[in-house]
C-alpha cells in the first residue's frame, strides 16, 4: 500500500518560486499481487472501471519496442513508446480518461521494468483515495505498481519475515521504486513535478519543494495530525486557475507579490513548527498551525481560487470552532481542517453531519502515515480484504 498526499500551504506560490509543503494523508491504496493463470497477465483497477487481460506472448513481443536501456533509466517515457502501447491496448490517441491513463501506466510500467520476462501475474488494486481530487491517487497507484513489479522481477527484495504483519523496503530500494513511480506519472501527467510519487514512496517526512520542477526535499518528520478531509465535489481545472492567478499577479504585482511572500513565510513558519512538534510535543502549537490555516485560506482567496463551496466548509467547521482551508488547486475540490487533540468526539461527528448536509463528502483521517508497505494479509482491515477479494 501507499499513502496519498495534501498540500498543507504553498499551493499556487509554488508555482512562482516560493515554498511548498506536501504531507502524506493516510488514506491508502492497496495492491494485490498473485500469481496468474499461466500465459496471462491481469489488471483489475475497480475505481476506474478497468479489467484487462493480455496474454503474455503478446506482450512480450511488444516488449522490446517498450523497455528502456535499464532499469535505472530516468528519461522520459517516449512517445514512440506509448503510442504502440495506445494501439496494443485499443486506446485512443490523445484519451485523457482515468481509465486511459492507468492502463497505459500500468503497460509501460510492466514491460518497462520486466526486463527479462512478461511474468503470468495477476493484479488488483484498489484505493480509499478519490480519483481526480488532487490526493495523489495517481501516485499511490504508480508506487504500488513500481514496488510490486520490481519485487516480482528481483530487483528489489521481499522485506516481510516470517510472523511480520508489516515490512518496508531500504533506503536505496525505496529510492529506486520512487523512480520508476515518477516515470508511471510521466505517463499519467506527461510532466509531474516529482512530489506526489516521493511522498508516496517515504511518507512519514514533510516534502518541501520550491518551483514546479524543482527537486524534493524530504528533511523534517512529520507529526500524526487529526483532520478532516472534505470533499466538495466541485470540479475545477487547475490549468485555468494557475493561468488566472498569474494573470491577477500581472496586472497587480505591487498588491500580490506581497501575498505570495506571506504564503511562503507561512509555508516555512509551518515548516520550523512541525520540525519542533515530534520532540517536543505541546498543546501549543495547534493555535499557531490553526492561525496559518486562517492566514493562508485568507490570502488564497485574495489569489482568485477560492469558491462558494469552500467558503461554506470554512463556516461550518468554524461553527464547530475548528479551522480549515482548501488544499490543492482549489476552486472547489478539497479543504482540510485540523482537530487538535482536545477536540471532543462530540464536536468532530457534528462537523462530519453538517458537511455531509452541504452534499460535501468527508473523511477522518490523519496526515504522517507510513509510506510505501508490503503487508501480510492479516495486517489488512476486513474492509480492504474485502474490496480486494471482490475486485
Amino acid at each position: 500500500s501507499a499513502p496519498g498526499k495534501v498540500i498543507l500551504h504553498g499551493e499556487h506560490a509554488v508555482v512562482l518560486g516560493k515554498v511548498a509543503l506536501a504531507v502524506a494523508l493516510d488514506l491508502r491504496t492497496f495492491l494485490r499481487l498473485r500469481p496468474g493463470a499461466e500465459g496471462r497477465l491481469s489488471v483489475s483497477l475497480p475505481g476506474v472501471g478497468v479489467r484487462r487481460s493480455w496474454d503474455t506472448p503478446g506482450l512480450r513481443a511488444l516488449r522490446g519496442r517498450i523497455a528502456g536501456k535499464g532499469r535505472g533509466e530516468q528519461a522520459l517515457p517516449r512517445r514512440k513508446q506509448l503510442d504502440a502501447l495506445r494501439e496494443f491496448a485499443g486506446i485512443a490517441a490523445g484519451a485523457s480518461a482515468p481509465e486511459s491513463l492507468a492502463t497505459l501506466a500500468f503497460l509501460y510500467m510492466c514491460l518497462a521494468i520486466s526486463a527479462k520476462d512478461v511474468p503470468s501475474l495477476d493484479i488488483v488494486v484498489w484505493s480509499e483515495l478519490p480519483t481526480g481530487a488532487g490526493l495523489g491517487s495517481s501516485a499511490a497507484y504508480a508506487v504500488c505498481l513500481a514496488a510490486a513489479l520490481l519485487m516480482v522481477c528481483g530487483a528489489i527484495s521481499c522485506p516481510l519475515q516470517e510472523g511480520e504483519s508489516t515490512a518496508r523496503w531500504t533506503e536505496e530500494e525505496l529510492t529506486l521504486i520512487n523512480s520508476w513511480a515518477f516515470r508511471g506519472e510521466q505517463v499519467i501527467h506527461g510532466n509531474p513535478s516529482g512530489v506526489d510519487n516521493a511522498v508516496g514512496t517515504w511518507a512519514e517526512h514533510v516534502c518541501s519543494f520550491q518551483g514546479t520542477n524543482s527537486q524534493t526535499q524530504v528533511p523534517v518528520l512529520v507529526p500524526t495530525l487529526r483532520i478532516l478531509l472534505t470533499n466538495t465535489k466541485v470540479p475545477r481545472s487547475t490549468k485555468v486557475l494557475v493561468a488566472g492567478v498569474k494573470e491577477k499577479i500581472l496586472k497587480l504585482p505591487a498588491i500580490m507579490n506581497p501575498v505570495l511572500d506571506s504564503i511562503d513565510a507561512i509555508s516555512q513558519e509551518c515548516q520550523s513548527v512541525l520540525e519542533a512538534m515530534p520532540a517536543n510535543p505541546s498543546p501549543e502549537h495547534y493555535p499557531v498551525l490553526e492561525e496559518f490555516f486562517d492566514i493562508n485560506q485568507h490570502h488564497l482567496n485574495v489569489l482568485g481560487v477560492g469558491h462558494p463551496s469552500l467558503d461554506r466548509l470554512c463556516q461550518v467547521t468554524a461553527s464547530h470552532s475548528l479551522h480549515s482551508k482548501l488544499t490543492g488547486a482549489g476552486g472547489g475540490g478539497c479543504g482540510i481542517t485540523l482537530l487538535p487533540p482536545d477536540t471532543s468526539p462530540l464536536a468532530v461527528e457534528a462537523a462530519k453531519q453538517d458537511l455531509c448536509a452541504c452534499g460535501f463528502e468527508c473523511w477522518e483521517t490523519k496526515i504522517g502515515a507510513p509510506g510505501v508497505t508490503l503487508h501480510s494479509c492479516s495486517s489488512l482491515s476486513a474492509q480492504v480484504l474485502h474490496a480486494l477479494a471482490q475486485s
